[in-house]
């Protein structure tokens, strides 16, 4: 494992969990690959940008705020004074010296701080501005997101830093443009810069939300009681300036014969990746991460080989961690290997690895709750009830509390070990909702 060190970077580290041994006639190689960042926080060089640090002791950093300002953010009048007193929480956790700015959305994305198309930089006089504009922050007008997202992507643009990121706060449906239109907009902005999205009350839609962040890998959750939103935005806020290494991605070669069949985030959340592949020269493709603080992932890589003789043994894939520069060259952080070995020994061979295990139970998690909630929405009473009872059961077998707890919000469990469920003849929007928004989120394996 070779790890990339510099005294003031975060150092990454790359861990390979998988069985390598295939029966005859066996092509198919999973692993589970955990990426670690330790040591970031500390004053000095973002990685591949030197020069790109603030006084305030990280790496430069820009922040868009964007809060829905349409009409329905004034029922109940509750919801507009939460995200105004939500701005202004974040805004006093930005560090000095990160570009900032806010934006109001409603079916036009307009400026309200500092304007001009320009970022301020954050300090007490400037959060003390942005703060006194948020008050006069009000609700009319329609939605529509991907007019957000563009003035956004512009602001953040013009300023020469490390990390960009943005945080979305919406309350209704995106009414105001087409889903084509909205798609159009995330792919534009894939890449340019991270994005966390929140959905306040119950009147919003969950594939929106969750679809902006999944695009802009960030993170999606539900804030039902906009009295919460204040404590939500001021710890995304935290997370965001803990980033210190941004546009990392997974590089993944394989040998001539062999071809990457997926590549999936399975923790803290499944995101599908294999859909993002960028080529990177001969046999090699980036799968992207986004921004990296003090945190550690997980990624099932699944590999197709060729076929081979028993005894032999090959490199089914090379995992490198990787910072791609603007010259098309790429720096390397952190590097694992995944392995095929051919055996006739029964036991070697079946034994599933319990990493690859455990995961393979999540992703199914993620996937038979949202088709369980898809079910019950269109009345299908016995197709909802087979999925969700599977989910109460794969939930149980994984040890996943918080989302076995969701999941008694909407089902009656008669059995939790066998599956056996009852559809609840009533529950609160707010439940469903957050069952849904929270699906993709996974336990890590015990070790």
């Amino acid at each position: 494992m070779a790890n990339f060190s510099k005294s003031n970077v975060p150092q990454f580290s790359v861990e390979v969990y998988q069985n390598e041994y295939l029966p005859e006639g066996g092509r198919e190689v999973n692993a589970i690959v955990t990426v670690t960042s330790t040591g970031g926080g500390t004053i000095g060089g973002a990685v591949g940008a030197p020069h790109l640090y603030n006084a305030g002791g990280g790496p430069d950093a820009a922040v868009a705020l964007m809060v829905d300002c349409s009409g329905s953010m004034d029922y109940p009048p509750t919801k507009m004074r939460g995200a105004r007193e939500a701005s202004a929480a974040a805004i006093d956790t930005l560090r000095d010296g990160v570009h900032f700015a806010v934006i109001a959305g409603t079916h036009v994305a307009k400026e309200v701080y500092p304007g001009g198309g320009r970022l301020a930089v954050a300090d007490s006089h400037t959060r003390g501005q942005a703060k006194t504009a948020l008050r006069k922050l009000s609700a009319g007008g329609g939605t529509a997101i991907g007019t957000w997202l563009r003035l956004a992507d512009r602001l953040l643009q013009s300023a020469d830093v490390a990390i960009r990121h943005g945080i979305l706060l919406t309350d209704g449906r995106n009414e105001h443009e087409s889903p084509e239109d909205l798609r159009t907009t995330l792919d534009a902005c894939a890449g340019r810069f991270t994005c966390d999205a929140r959905g306040v009350g119950t009147d919003w839609e969950v594939k929106e939300v969750t679809g902006v962040a999944s695009a802009l890998l960030g993170t999606a959750d539900i804030v039902a009681d906009p009295a919460h939103l204040a404590d939500d935005f001021t710890q995304m806020m935290e997370t965001a300036m803990g980033k210190e290494v941004a546009d990392v991605a997974l590089r993944l070669w394989t040998p001539l014969g062999s071809e990457i069949k997926f590549v999936k985030q399975v923790a803290p959340t499944v995101e599908e990746l294999t859909e993002r592949r960028t080529e990177a020269g001969p046999r090699a493709g980036d799968y992207p991460t986004g921004s990296w603080g003090d945190e550690s992932r997980d990624y099932h890589v699944c590999v197709q080989v060729p076929n081979a003789e028993l005894g032999q043994e090959m490199l089914a894939a090379r995992v490198s961690l990787v910072i791609p520069q603007q010259d098309g060259s790429a720096q390397t952080l952190s590097q694992g290997l995944v392995r095929a070995v051919w055996t006739d020994d029964m036991a070697a061979s079946t034994s599933i690895n319990p990493q690859v295990a455990h995961y393979t139970g999540q992703a199914e998690l993620a996937q038979v709750i949202q088709q369980g909630l898809d079910a019950r929405k269109a009345g299908d009473v016995d197709g909802a009830t087979a999925k969700l009872g599977r989910a109460v059961q794969l939930a149980a077998l994984s040890g996943n509390a918080d989302t076995a707890k969701l999941l008694s919000k909407v089902v009656d469990v008669v059995d939790a070990a066998e599956g056996t469920v009852r559809l609840k003849a009533k529950v609160a929007e707010a439940d469903e909702m957050t069952l849904e928004t929270r699906s993709t989120k996974t336990v890590r394996v015990k070790k």
